[in-house]
């Protein structure tokens, strides 16, 4: 089993920045890949991007392609997720998940999943 917890979500205004960071513990070596996924109200759960948990490569959702920036420190096993620039449009829950196949930009690739962190973004 992994564990999976989000933090660093809040209040920001337009054009700023926020970090979430996505803190595994329990069988992390079992990881091969975790991503971030977002839901805004109303909408359906959106990939974000994903991140190679060993290698560190690296894939992203088009609408954040420029702005959103996946990474890792895996001796602190932590993901995180740098918002740059963000839009009242990023408002949303973010998730972020695990899994220790070949995890797509689907969600169901994904076994754990986080409580989630809340964004919002005031214009």
């Amino acid at each position: 089993q992994v564990q999976l917890v989000e933090s660093g979500g809040g209040l920001v205004q337009a054009g700023g920045s926020l970090r979430l960071s996505c803190a595994a513990s329990g069988r992390t070596f079992s990881m091969y890949r975790m991503g971030w996924f977002r839901q805004a109200p109303g909408k359906e759960r959106e990939f974000v991007a994903f991140i190679t948990w060993r290698v560190g490569s690296t894939y992203y959702a088009d609408s954040v392609k420029g702005r959103f920036t996946i990474s890792r420190d895996n001796a602190k096993n932590t993901m995180y997720l740098q918002i740059d620039t963000v839009k009242p449009e990023d408002t949303a829950v973010y998730y972020c998940a695990a899994t220790a196949g070949f995890g797509t930009t689907s969600g169901d690739a994904y076994e754990y999943w986080g409580q989630g962190t809340q964004v919002t973004v005031s214009s």
